[in-house]
């Protein structure tokens, strides 16, 4: 009884908070990114925990099925945290984010780093075109890196994104996904991101009032957006997503999540 208690006072709140999201997703995006000020583990962007052990749980895969002779793109870079990490594994690579101010940040970070092997571009890579104005830009096939973007996105702009994928990766290209795959409510959800009847963290209510409703992404999902008509899976299996610290002072949030690497047939 607490818990559907704490459901029932929490509606209100999640409900008001979501209301304020800017209908066209463009438009939320770049109002998100346009007001951020911190990014990194102590930082606003709830995804942005920039945790070691995520990169170090992908990075078998990513080595087994990417060709080190290609570039990679980083789709949906937002600022740029994991396009950075995959700078310092392959010699050419691009992040590329609907959101111009995510770009600028990645960019500027990126510099304040002293990272010079990496480029970013503003780009809709739902959009018609998006996969072969990425193949002109790179020089032919390349590698994709997709990590929280799918579960975000429509049905039918899931679709969309991947037919440009498949434009993308070509022959030679591989994809790497990694996707929140929460299974539970909205409100299991954001209980479990640390929100309550007493309050919602800074990061997760940036979210919830900025950006559009999160759904979830495994392999069911998988299935219908990557049909084995047009790809094969080569590899998959759970993932654990981490968020910045909400809950328990500097300890990251992890989010249950599914990761998968497939080519183009």
């Amino acid at each position: 009884m607490p818990k559907i208690w704490d459901s029932v006072l929490l509606l209100p709140k999640l409900a008001r908070l979501a209301s304020r999201v800017p209908k066209n997703p463009h438009h939320a995006w770049e109002n998100y990114w346009a007001g951020i000020t911190r990014t990194g583990k102590d930082g606003e962007v709830l995804w942005d925990a920039a945790a070691e052990s995520e990169r170090l749980s992908y990075l078998a895969p990513i080595k087994e099925h990417f060709d080190p002779a290609l570039p990679v793109v980083d789709v949906g870079c937002g600022n740029g945290t994991y396009t950075r990490w995959l700078a310092t594994l392959f010699p050419q690579v691009l992040g590329v984010d609907v959101s111009a101010s995510a770009v600028r940040r990645a960019q500027a970070e990126a510099e304040a780093e002293g990272i010079r092997d990496v480029e970013f571009a503003a780009m809709d890579a739902v959009g018609d075109g998006a996969g072969n104005l990425l193949r002109e830009r790179l020089g032919g096939s390349a590698n994709v890196f997709l990590r929280g973007v799918l579960h975000v996105l429509k049905p039918e702009e899931q679709a969309r994104l991947a037919a440009n994928l498949h434009t993308v990766v070509g022959e030679q290209g591989r994809v790497f996904l990694a996707e929140t795959n929460f299974q539970g409510n909205r409100f299991e959800y954001v209980g479990h991101l640390g929100a309550t009847r007493h309050g919602i963290p800074h990061p997760l209510r940036r979210a919830i009032e900025g950006l559009p409703m999160p759904g979830h992404f495994g392999q069911p999902e998988l299935t219908g957006v990557f049909p084995d008509s047009e790809w094969q899976l080569l590899a998959d299996g759970p993932a654990v997503i981490e968020a910045v610290p909400m809950k328990q002072g500097s300890v990251t949030e992890q989010i249950p999540g599914y990761f998968a690497v497939l080519q183009a047939n």
